[in-house]
């Protein structure tokens, strides 16, 4: 009797592309957030949206996803569909981000805590998380690296 065995090939397939004006290297918050709000309008999108950059071992940009529209208080984000797409890019590091479209910055409960089991999930994959920036009303943002949690 054979058996039917399925072969799968992996890919990612790259959505669009267009030439900005910015940073091709991240070093501070700030820099990140001019990329978040220049590409994925993070400032002015009136649901809450979860984004990751993904980044080289040089901290080049190498992507931007967005991995979750929300309503307008929350968005679901799982480890899955946050690391997923890390491997795909075979990121060195990601640097996550949402927006509070309320325009408040304090990050909430859920903000700490899936941030932090984000960051020790992706110390088992070896896949840094550097950092979580969550994005406010007109240029005000918060980065809870500076903040002391991650």
């Amino acid at each position: 009797m054979k058996t039917i065995i399925n072969k799968y090939g992996l890919r990612l397939v790259k959505e669009s592309s267009k030439s900005y004006d910015l940073i091709k290297h991240i070093t501070r918050p700030i820099e990140a957030v001019y990329v978040l709000n220049d590409v994925a309008e993070l400032n002015i999108r009136t649901e809450e949206v979860f984004v990751i950059i993904t980044l080289d071992n040089t901290n080049k940009i190498t992507g931007l996803f967005e991995v979750s529209v929300g309503s307008l208080t929350s968005s679901i984000v799982t480890p899955r569909e946050v690391f997923k797409r890390a491997i795909l890019q075979n990121a060195q590091s990601i640097i996550m981000a949402h927006n509070h479209p309320s325009g408040e910055i304090d990050p909430s409960k859920e903000d700490i805590d899936i941030t932090k089991r984000l960051v020790r999930i992706g110390e088992l994959l070896g896949i840094e998380v550097f950092d979580h920036i969550i994005i406010g009303e007109g240029d005000k943002y918060l980065s809870l690296r500076k903040e002391g949690i991650i």
